[in-house]
């Protein structure tokens, strides 16, 4: 959808952009929609439209919260940054010195798998096996252990991986010494002032933001699973340093647009949001720095890619999500400073150029909108 990027006032702007998203929704057949916009480092625009849950005639609110999926990766990932700027870990460093068993490629045994291979998924660790358990990579627990690899070695390619960022999480929890949603709680969320978790019974549930998807059998419709306690079970039977990935390192914070925006904001400077430093400029800049191609348009970071095909013209630093019926995605530039949030809580899913056609046409909306000249 062709948007001029005419100079407006702000109320009208805001009303070009209502005009423009709820369209966008309408030919996307999307459930809710909530969205944010920074520029000069600053939140312009927060606004959500549609149903926060259909069964109960619910409007999606601003400061209602959803399971945003993959983007948590850089929550883990900016939580592992805080203890490499203690010097308590190095990026370089063998996975299998931190995590309590031995992680090696079986094809590959010599070539140790580093935390900066997990972080840009070229580990050579794959999700076929399943990544809810360490079990599946660990050969201590699992004879079968190396059906968890690909038959390249590690550090020669890239594929998408779920497990090496529940690994990530682990060693978070092992090296810090606290309970992993604990100590990204205050190490990250809450020194930036935001209301976010990994865990479901920390947050007020009615906040959270019903996701409709497809579940095992293609069956649409509401997903509760996106937001399942797990108190029983960390009460119960968890096992400190081991059994992390109940809280979903790789997928399970709950955030509304606006945090989001707020979240993003810091790594758009670098580690820094008002007076308060999460990470060090030099960690932030690594954590942004292109490790692996992945196509014409994209480059893995660590936790964030960069790519050249969302906005024309820009080079933009982020990550999607999508799981359980959610899209989200939240994108940057930090050289002009500038940033767009949207999540979507469910939509029948068209793909183009690597980013749901919702993803791809909410963004260039408010880019047009809020930002082009």
């Amino acid at each position: 959808m062709a948007i001029s990027s005419i100079a407006f006032g702000k109320d009208k702007k805001e009303n070009l952009a209502a005009t423009h998203l709820q369209q966008i929704m309408k030919e996307n057949k999307a459930v809710g929609l909530a969205v944010a916009v920074v520029k000069d480092g600053r939140i312009v625009y927060v606004e959500s439209f549609g149903k926060k849950d259909i069964e109960k005639n619910l409007d999606l609110k601003k400061d209602d919260i959803f399971r945003i999926a993959s983007i948590s990766k850089s929550f883990t990932t900016t939580a592992l940054l805080t203890l490499v700027d203690k010097g308590l870990v190095d990026i370089n460093q063998d996975v299998s010195d931190l995590i309590g068993f031995k992680v090696r490629n079986p094809k590959f045994p010599d070539i140790p798998i580093t935390l900066k291979m997990l972080l840009s998924h070229t580990s050579s660790l794959r999700d076929a096996a399943g990544y809810f358990s360490l079990d599946v990579v660990n050969p201590d627990k699992n004879e079968k252990y190396g059906e968890a690899y690909h038959d390249y070695a590690p550090g020669t390619a890239y594929e998408y991986c779920n497990l090496g960022f529940n690994i990530i999480g682990t060693i978070v929890e092992r090296v810090s010494g606290k309970r992993f949603d604990n100590y990204v709680r205050n190490s990250v969320i809450r020194p930036l002032g935001l209301y976010a978790d990994y865990n479901v019974d920390s947050l007020d549930a009615s906040r959270f933001v019903t996701l409709y998807g497809n579940d095992d059998n293609g069956i649409w419709g509401a997903r509760p699973e996106a937001y399942m306690s797990r108190g029983e079970e960390i009460k119960n039977n968890y096992v400190f340093g081991y059994s992390t990935p109940i809280f979903s390192p790789t997928g399970g914070i709950k955030i509304s647009a606006q945090d989001l925006a707020r979240y993003m904001i810091m790594h758009m400077n670098h580690g820094k949001y008002g007076k308060v430093r999460i990470i060090s400029e030099k960690s932030s800049i690594m954590m942004q720095t292109p490790v692996v191609k992945v196509d014409d348009f994209t480059e893995y970071c660590m936790a964030m890619e960069k790519v050249t095909n969302l906005i024309p013209g820009e080079v933009m630093t982020g990550h999607t999500g999508s799981a359980y019926g959610v899209y989200s995605a939240m994108f940057f530039n930090p050289e002009k400073r500038f940033g767009i949030v949207m999540m979507t809580n469910g939509c029948p899913p068209v793909y183009k150029d690597g980013f749901t056609v919702i993803q791809g046409e909410v963004i260039r909306a408010l880019y047009n909108i809020f930002i082009a000249k």
